[in-house]
């Protein structure tokens, strides 16, 4: 049973199983599936490593479990904000059946996944204050593209200070891309969503406050009041 399920895992790409994944009564295929969700569909290794691969703002997945325990996986994986308030994870919205796939990947509790109780009380709607918290692990303090996670991301993150690069950006596109992450809009996936965390008054704030920061408008077709 053992060599047949190395020869599955082999043919699947995957040098082994990951541990404590077989414990879970997950295949080799459900397994790797699990890694392909974390790396590469949702914004997960943007701040946590799996494997070697990954940000560096948030703990490692590959050895969670021994670490935390299975409702408490559970829970971060449904609801962050609400289980530890002021966490930096944003709550990623996906198929039911992802999320339980994940939580069962890194040693969770499917029984102990919670419905959402919607977004978290805001404790701020100051776009310093929000960008402090959200935004500056990756672009940096001041929007030079130059936070802590910068260099462990596959792209540079956006440099907001940037007036150039930001002029030809709308509001709407600025907007967009925080609400529902990097792939939306066609950049990398690894920018995360934050649509399930934040709501859109604290959303507009940090468009505002990336305006301070480039010191610029986006381009004028998409101004109120632009002519058309």
């Amino acid at each position: 049973m053992r060599r047949a399920l190395l020869r599955a895992s082999l043919c699947l790409g995957a040098s082994v199983l990951p541990a404590g994944a077989a414990a879970q009564g997950l295949s080799a295929f459900a397994a790797q599936k699990a890694e392909r969700l974390l790396r590469d569909k949702h914004s997960c290794l943007g701040c946590h490593q799996l494997k070697g691969e990954g940000g560096v703002l948030a703990p490692r997945l590959d050895d969670v479990r021994t670490r935390r325990d299975a409702a408490y996986i559970a829970a971060m994986v449904s609801d962050p904000q609400h289980t530890k308030p002021g966490a930096i994870m944003p709550r990623t919205r996906m198929p039911a059946g992802e999320r339980a796939l994940i939580v069962r990947y890194l040693g969770g509790d499917t029984t102990k996944l919670v419905r959402t109780a919607g977004l978290a009380s805001a404790t701020t709607a100051d776009g310093k204050q929000l960008y402090a918290q959200w935004c500056a692990g990756c672009h940096g303090a001041t929007g030079n593209g130059d936070g802590p996670n910068a260099k462990a991301l596959p792209v540079m993150p956006a440099k907001h200070a940037d007036a150039k690069a930001m002029s030809a950006r709308s509001d709407d596109a600025l907007f967009d891309t925080i609400e529902a992450g990097g792939a939306i809009m066609n950049k990398h996936h690894r920018m995360p969503a934050f649509g399930g965390s934040l709501g859109t008054t604290e959303i507009r704030a940090l468009v505002a406050y990336i305006r301070s920061l480039c010191k610029c408008q986006g381009p004028q077709w998409s101004r109120n009041g632009a002519a058309p």
